[in-house]
């Protein structure tokens, strides 16, 4: 799950909301030039599923009290499952019902997002003005390899499984008193005054994404596609990279004996323990089928062969 929090997709956030509303359309627009019938993709709030693009705009623009014109009025938030998880959602719920997921699945982020700047009367995302738009494909642009490449050109639909959420967020909250910035790294001289001028925690928001998507779907996340496991391998130290490389190696080890236990009509425990391994200071054996043990002239000791696996 990448979660991803910029100023906006249209590199402006400190005027109208309008082009960067009217960019986010771009495929209702290429849907009624292919079908006049097909149902526009609408954005969606907290408490509404049907909001038209006036109204994001309307919404934004006007909650922008005692904000200079150069202060940001609105950020972007990106929501994007892995391929491997909308894989996972279209098999589970089908192509309809992954996208009602995934926008339920974006409100409770957003409910997170809020209680994230630990403020007081801000408390969910009942408390915030935003509006989120799903997305079905991504396009190539201009920094894609690809095109630089000539291989794909600016504006082609890139291949694979790309839906994924954009949440315009505005800078003040829902009472347009209180202001909120997600980009805001100050921690505040203390308590109090952190809790005035806001603390925004943008990995701790990442992983709790992720583990909401877990917990909501029921979906067992490999350590490789872990935010954990990503983040740690770019910014940590060598010893915390081993680490959290230590943990995949592990997790693999174990597929691979789950996988041959399985072949071979047992189950993991089976499979470490095929051939009479020790446990406890006995030989493990077969329940009903006890096995011959061979024993090394000049020891007391029983010793089975082991097939590899070691505990």
């Amino acid at each position: 799950m990448h979660i991803n929090i910029t100023k906006s997709e249209t590199g402006n956030n400190k005027g109208s909301s309008g082009q960067l509303v009217a960019y986010l359309e771009k495929e209702n627009r290429l849907a009624e030039n292919l079908d006049q019938y097909q149902q526009p993709e609408y954005w969606f709030s907290h408490d509404r599923d049907n909001v038209q693009p006036y109204e994001v705009r309307q919404g934004i623009d006007n909650n922008v009290a005692k904000l200079s014109k150069d202060d940001a009025k609105f950020f972007l938030i990106n929501i994007s499952p892995s391929e491997t998880e909308l894989l996972y959602l279209k098999e589970l719920y089908s192509v309809d019902g992954a996208k009602h997921h995934l926008k339920d699945y974006a409100n409770l982020v957003m409910d997170a997002y809020a209680r994230n700047f630990k403020r007081n009367g801000i408390e969910s995302n009942k408390d915030l003005v935003y509006y989120g738009k799903l997305e079905q494909n991504r396009y190539y642009t201009y920094k894609d390899l690809e095109v630089r490449k000539g291989k794909a050109v600016k504006g082609d639909i890139k291949p694979g499984e790309q839906m994924h959420i954009q949440i315009i967020v505005s800078r003040k909250d829902a009472s347009n008193s209180i202001k909120l910035s997600p980009l805001n790294n100050s921690k505040g001289k203390n308590t109090a005054h952190s809790q005035k001028v806001g603390q925004f925690d943008r990995v701790a928001l990442k992983q709790l994404s992720e583990s909401l998507f877990d917990r909501m779907f029921g979906y067992e996340r490999e350590v490789k596609e872990s935010f954990k496991y990503v983040n740690t391998l770019k910014h940590c130290t060598y010893e915390q990279k081993a680490e959290v490389r230590e943990l995949h190696r592990v997790e693999q080890a174990g597929k691979v004996a789950i996988e041959q236990g399985h072949r071979h009509g047992g189950g993991l425990i089976d499979t470490l323990l095929k051939g009479g391994q020790y446990m406890g200071g006995g030989a493990v054996q077969d329940e009903g089928k006890p096995r011959k043990r061979k024993r090394r002239r000049g020891q007391g000791q029983d010793h089975d062969q082991s097939p590899g696996y070691s505990l």
